[in-house]
């Protein structure tokens, strides 16, 4: 008898997909085994340039971490490499998008918890190289209050584990990341280190305190180079204090003292959480969890009771749980008849002709 197409390893039954990128898709899964659910990523084994086999290394790496999920496992089954993680809630990308801005009381909550997270990863001698809203995620559960970091799939080691050897600094390099939340010593060529990841951040808080940034809709129809340039001038001159206006001093201090960090230096990761406790004991606001978002999260919450909501599954509601197999199965089949057709042609493309 065959296997339902849905299931994977005899254990993770694929419920819908909730997102996709060049490397392959991600599904919402059912873990029979452990009784919860899970995030399943998914990939072609035979693609030129295999993601999530360093990503799986690296969750390993980063265990332990609150602010980074746990990795449940890793496999290769017949043409598919699969990663499956703890489930999370919405981006703050997402959020973004429903609340427009964020309070400042929120942003200062989330902000101590990014600098934690990232500075775990610089712990374990690893940058991110991609610190953007759409890589900072809510947890779910009794985790719904933590921000969680996630996409690993550009992370770089800065330092050699066992000497501490930190990598040479060099120029003319291509950008990785995202533009929009680059630093400016990147966009101009830089090899990328702990100082990056940190601009990076104070990026990240502007946007989601005004929902905008200077360099946005720069260069939209341009070519990519093209586009990078325009948003390397516009980042470059633009003040700190222009970028920062309205906002409490605090931020514009941060940029001062990240901008102003050296190649090889370490964060002061401390002094820069403690930076914005100050700010929030200030300005009065109790530490309590409750985002922008909360009040609505539990309202949908005390409604129905939603895999959203509750991680792990009580048996019973197993079948009220399910969604219809066929677009799942239908998604997860087309897209790998597609990949072997691409994979297919382009050996064919690069087989020398007799």
């Amino acid at each position: 008898m065959n296997k339902p197409h849905n299931i994977l390893f005899n254990r993770f039954r694929l419920i819908r997909r909730i997102g996709q990128g060049s490397f392959g898709q991600i599904f919402a899964c059912e873990d029979l085994e452990q009784n919860i659910h899970a995030a399943l990523k998914i990939e072609h084994a035979k693609t030129s340039a295999p993601q999530l086999p360093y990503e799986a290394k690296l969750y390993k790496v980063f265990a332990g971490c609150i602010n980074i999920p746990n990795s449940i496992f890793y496999g290769t089954e017949k043409f598919e490499n699969v990663l499956v993680m703890d489930l999370c809630g919405k981006s703050l990308e997402d959020l973004l998008k429903l609340y427009k801005k964020f309070s400042l009381k929120t942003v200062l909550m989330l902000a101590t918890q990014m600098i934690s997270a990232i500075e775990f990863i610089h712990k374990k001698d690893y940058i991110h190289r991609d610190v953007k809203p759409d890589n900072f995620v809510m947890g779910r559960g009794k985790s719904s209050s933590t921000v969680i970091v996630i996409d690993f799939g550009l992370s770089k080691r800065y330092r050699d584990s066992n000497t501490l050897q930190h990598v040479a600094y060099s120029e003319n390099k291509s950008l990785t990341g995202t533009a929009r939340y680059a630093s400016v010593a990147v966009l101009n060529g830089a090899e990328p280190s702990r100082r990056d990841d940190m601009e990076s951040l104070g990026y990240v808080w502007i946007y989601l305190l005004t929902g905008t940034l200077p360099w946005m809709g720069l260069g939209a129809a341009a070519e990519r180079d093209a586009k990078y340039e325009q948003i390397r001038k516009k980042k470059e001159t633009t003040s700190i204090e222009t970028l920062c206006k309205g906002l409490p001093i605090e931020f514009i201090e941060y940029f001062e003292i990240v901008r102003a960090m050296k190649f090889e230096e370490e964060p002061k990761y401390t002094a820069l959480r403690d930076l914005f406790r100050r700010l929030f004991v200030r300005q009065g606001f109790a530490w309590d969890y409750k985002y922008d978002w909360t009040d609505t999260y539990n309202n949908m919450k005390a409604r129905s009771k939603t895999p959203e909501s509750s991680p792990r599954i009580p048996k019973e509601q197993h079948t009220d749980l399910q969604i219809p197999v066929k677009p799942v199965v239908q998604l997860y089949t087309n897209y790998f008849t597609t990949t072997q057709a691409i994979q297919k042609k382009k050996k064919r493309s690069t087989t020398p002709r007799k």
